[in-house]
């Protein structure tokens, strides 16, 4: 059935990239209006590899332009459940990869595609054999649909018209695992879909951790482990839990060892420093340290601008991207951040400082009442200097401990000083209560048997002595040691 379309159709082509110099057009985008959605429905509600198109077909558009662009797919089949949603659509990034010069990067009202300008070339001048080929690689690859339709959208009219219905349904997905939470589970899923773009990336996914790219919650992984048990989604005994705060477990790190290819033997599942999790490129939100303010701070897709630290999105993905595990970087799902767990192992929402006004009034209800007004935006700062002087206004609690540890610091530096400015001790006599005691006794090393640098083992006075040798950070050269009895006069 490939050879009826006007390209090759092949799991080859997933990790094409498709750069800006061998493009013909853009659709949706950073710089764009889009979406992909999946819905369930009754098999009489469904024209079987039915497609329609809403706005300008491909053949009128312009070599080098951008274009909004949306995905509507109606699926139908006993087996076929809402929940299943969310796992359908994901795959939409991987059936249509499967297309020689199409590159789709992103999901939900992320997506991004990009036709190549071989692909018009070789006679593609329609979205309907794209629309085709995903229709039947999905009823290949998952059985339990049965049957299937397309609706394309490249009017931007009818796409901001329907945007807000279908963000409610996003929302609507999101919002089932608020009461659910890891300790409440003994199994997790993985997801292994966005190993074409990043070999060694395991994405773990628990009742306090969406995805990454935020489109498959606990509830999707497990329906799609039970009617696609071959498929990118998979069941994850949790095991023994190592580190209840950063969310250490067992059964997670044996899955980092084979789906890392051996790359990685740890994952902290709520850790931003120590063995976080890793990250694939199709994140929706990467987080970044920013080590002269110890905080961390986070930027989204949406957010073109530099963020404090003078990088973009675009500079920090490339960075964080590719499956790596990357201390100071993290990509993460936006519904992460209204989760109990949200980096607990590292402070929380207390130690996040800034993020673009946009998202974070998107998740501003789950943020806590004592840190929202402390934490900064675009509005508030654009570089360092400018952050620094809103956070210790607002007297955001990382600041305080910044300064807390500056000032232990200085008082550690100011001792050192003290002591390299001390005199050094004059050699001479020194007095030790008790007749014949030596000093560094039996001892092998420096002078008189003490090694330099070593506790010098002063024998304690007694009461009556009179003398008490009190030696703190010191560090004394010893020529010579005499020992006398005082004789009363």
């Amino acid at each position: 059935m490939a050879d009826e379309f006007p390209f090759e159709l092949s799991p080859m082509f997933e990790g094409e990239r498709i750069r800006k110099d061998d493009m013909h057009i853009e659709l949706a985008g950073p710089k764009s209006k889009g979406f992909e959605l999946v819905r369930a429905a009754e098999m009489d509600e469904i024209t079987d590899d039915g497609y329609t198109l809403i706005g300008p077909e491909l053949s009128e558009m312009k070599e080098g332009e951008r274009y909004p662009f949306a995905m509507i797919y109606k699926i139908a089949g006993s087996a076929v459940e809402p929940d299943l949603e969310a796992i359908v659509e994901r795959r939409n990034h991987d059936f249509q990869n499967y297309i020689s010069g199409l590159m789709h990067l992103n999901q939900r009202y992320d997506i991004w595609l990009r036709v190549g300008k071989d692909a018009i070339e070789k006679g593609l001048n329609s979205f309907e054999p794209i629309a085709k080929a995903t229709m039947m690689l999905f009823k290949n690859e998952m059985p339990f649909i049965e049957k299937m339709e397309a609706l394309y959208i490249t009017d931007l009219e009818e796409i901001e018209k329907r945007l807000p219905d279908v963000e409610a349904i996003y929302k609507a997905r999101d919002a089932r695992t608020r009461d659910l939470h890891d300790e409440d589970v003994d199994t997790f899923y993985g997801c292994s879909l966005c190993q074409s773009f990043a070999p060694t990336n395991v994405c773990i996914v628990t009742p306090d951790r969406v995805s990454l790219c935020g489109a498959i919650n606990w509830f999707d992984g497990r329906a799609a482990a039970k009617v696609d048990p071959d498929g990118p989604q998979f069941a994850i005994a949790k095991g023994e839990c190592i580190d209840e705060i950063g969310g250490e477990y067992e059964g997670v790190n044996e899955v980092a060892v084979s789906l890392s290819q051996g790359e990685y033997s740890r994952i902290k599942l709520h850790s931003f420093f120590e063995y976080p999790h890793t990250s694939c490129g199709c994140f929706e939100v990467v987080g970044f340290y920013i080590p002269e303010l110890d905080i961390i701070a986070w930027v989204d897709r949406d957010h073109a601008d530099p963020a404090p630290n003078g990088l973009t999105f675009a500079n920090m993905a490339g960075q964080t991207g590719g499956g790596k595990q990357v201390v100071g970087f993290l990509g993460i799902g936006i519904n992460y951040f209204r989760s109990p767990k949200f980096i607990a192992a590292d402070g929380g929402w207390n130690r996040v400082g800034w993020m673009p006004k946009r998202l974070k009034d998107r998740v501003i209800d789950d943020i806590p009442d004592d840190i929202v007004d402390a934490i900064a935006t675009e509005e508030d700062a654009t570089d360092l200097d400018s952050l620094k002087v809103f956070l210790t206004e607002k007297k955001h609690p990382a600041i305080a401990a910044l300064k807390k540890k500056e000032a232990e610091k200085a008082k550690t530096e100011a001792k050192k000083e003290a002591v390299k400015a001390a005199p050094a001790a004059a050699p001479g006599v020194v007095p030790v209560a008790g007749a014949g005691v030596g000093i560094g006794a039996g001892v092998a090393g420096g002078s008189a048997g003490i090694p330099v640098g070593m506790p010098l083992p002063i024998a304690a006075a007694s009461p009556d002595s009179g003398i008490r040798i009190i030696l703190k950070n010191a560090k004394i050269t010893i020529d010579q040691v005499i020992v006398k009895q005082i004789e009363d006069e």
